[in-house]
């Protein structure tokens, strides 16, 4: 079946207009200012700066682990509804207006802190809504080619958002956020008469990040259209669910399936919480300002980009398991630097005061977590591709999200917990690795060519 280039081009205007939530919201600009404010605001409430930063470090931790688990256990069951029913695009613009309004309130916390808790609560329901939006935009990647024109396709995709969040991270760097100083990158004022003082030109990210989404999100809107042809079945609760428990059961006995959605699992858990965590960690280890972090951001990107790109053109040609593979061992590494550099030390080898060395490997860092970051999610998609029912995709990305969020609370829940019993923000990241390990040894079991045939079977 051949398929329009404009509905790929649709379909690809997805990841473009989401990646702002990702690179400016949840890791280089809202959620480091987020952690500066909570580490301020629990300082003044009497607790001593390594516990306040502790604590603010955890609260966004909790925020993101009880957005996950929400995430995991909605998204099977509105895959198999949207499957039964043949839709997706509707589901597809609910949350986009839920994702548009929250992100747009972002703009509400104050350097005082006055509505932290408000404001971390409004951040997760915009991360529910673009999470659950991605699972059905998803869900129409297998329709878009064969697995080599799939693996190239969500590769591009994914590299195409990823300039995305580049341009989205330049513009506010140049024009809006400001530093201590109170300039921009450009040695500006923020635009508009935003007030450095108020940090409006960095709380200005929410409204930013819901206009970009606004104006790219209108090809997908234009061009990917549910499938007239789909067959539409009862969508009932006790249809749904009785689908998706046989589907559940099913999974268990595909060993493949199985073990590729477990290791996912732990794998994707990392690679979440190193998205989340970077930034904070940046700005509570390092003690780096928002422009420095936006930077940073800006290097990261731009490997994504690339390096996605290349997995994409690497999964065409030998498949997404080898990328799979690469990709974790590289974030394996990146993680091990992390636990072990603080700005004192690398290793427990002290370091002149004021130097340069942390800052240097961290920006090398980026380099690799961006570039391994999207390429592992981009071959982890193609890789669910091919262990997917044709009939039943939203549902197959509905498990894909369970086993990618059922377990979000992992990460967050062992970082929260080790950064508390150690006092140790470096230190709280140790759980990381063992998940990344644990994923890569799961992966052993997962046939490369995954094991569609078993639908039949």
């Amino acid at each position: 079946m051949s398929v329009s280039k404009k509905r790929i081009w649709g379909w690809m205007a997805f990841d473009w207009a989401s990646q702002p939530f990702y690179t400016l919201g949840l890791t280089f600009i809202f959620g480091p200012y987020f952690a500066v404010v909570a580490a301020q605001y629990y300082l003044g409430a009497g607790l001593d700066e390594a516990a306040a930063n502790a604590r603010a470090q955890w609260i966004w931790s909790a925020g993101q682990t009880v957005a996950g688990l929400l995430i995991a256990f909605s998204a099977p069951f509105l895959g198999a509804f949207a499957d039964r029913s043949g839709r997706k695009i509707p589901w597809i613009a609910f949350f986009s207006v839920v994702y548009v309004v929250t992100t747009w309130m972002l703009w509400g916390l104050t350097p005082d802190g006055a509505s932290l808790i408000l404001i971390l609560v409004l951040f997760y329901i915009g991360f529910i809504a673009a999470e659950s939006a991605l699972n059905f935009v998803n869900a129409i990647l297998p329709s878009l080619g064969n697995d080599r024109e799939v693996g190239r396709i969500s590769g591009s995709g994914a590299a195409f958002g990823y300039w995305g969040g580049v341009v989205s991270l330049f513009l506010m760097l140049l024009l809006l956020a400001e530093n201590d100083q109170g300039v921009t990158l450009l040695g500006n004022a923020p635009l508009f008469g935003l007030d450095p003082d108020l940090r409006e030109g960095t709380r200005a990210v929410g409204p930013f990040i819901a206009i970009w989404y606004v104006i790219f999100i209108i090809p997908f809107f234009l061009y990917v259209r549910d499938d007239p042809h789909a067959p539409r079945q009862s969508t009932n609760l006790r249809a749904v669910t009785g689908e998706l428990i046989d589907t559940l059961r099913s999974v268990v006995k595909r060993k493949s399936l199985f073990n590729f959605l477990l290791g996912s699992m732990f794998y994707r858990d990392a690679l979440n919480a190193v998205y989340a965590f970077g930034g904070v960690y940046a700005a509570l280890v390092l003690e780096w300002q928002t422009i420095q972090i936006g930077v940073f951001g800006i290097i990261a990107a731009i490997a994504a980009a690339i390096v996605t790109w290349l997995g994409g053109l690497g999964d065409a040609r030998y498949g997404p398991k080898p990328v799979i593979t690469a990709c974790v061992w590289v974030l394996i590494g990146v993680s091990v630097i992390i636990v072990g550099m603080s700005r004192q030390a690398m290793f427990g080898i002290p370091l002149p005061q004021g130097s340069p060395i942390p800052d240097m490997v961290f920006y090398v860092c980026g380099v690799f977590i961006g570039g391994a970051g999207g390429a592992l999610y981009s071959a982890s998609r193609s890789m669910m591709v091919r262990h997917t029912h044709p009939d039943r995709p939203a549902e197959a990305f509905g498990l894909f999200a369970l086993t990618g969020k059922a377990t979000a609370f992992l990460a967050p829940a062992l970082i929260t917990i080790f950064t508390i019993v150690t006092g140790s923000n470096q230190l709280g990241f140790l759980p990381i690795i063992f998940l990344f390990v644990i994923g890569l040894f799961l992966l052993r079991s997962v046939n490369k060519n995954g094991d569609r045939d078993a639908w039949s079977a």
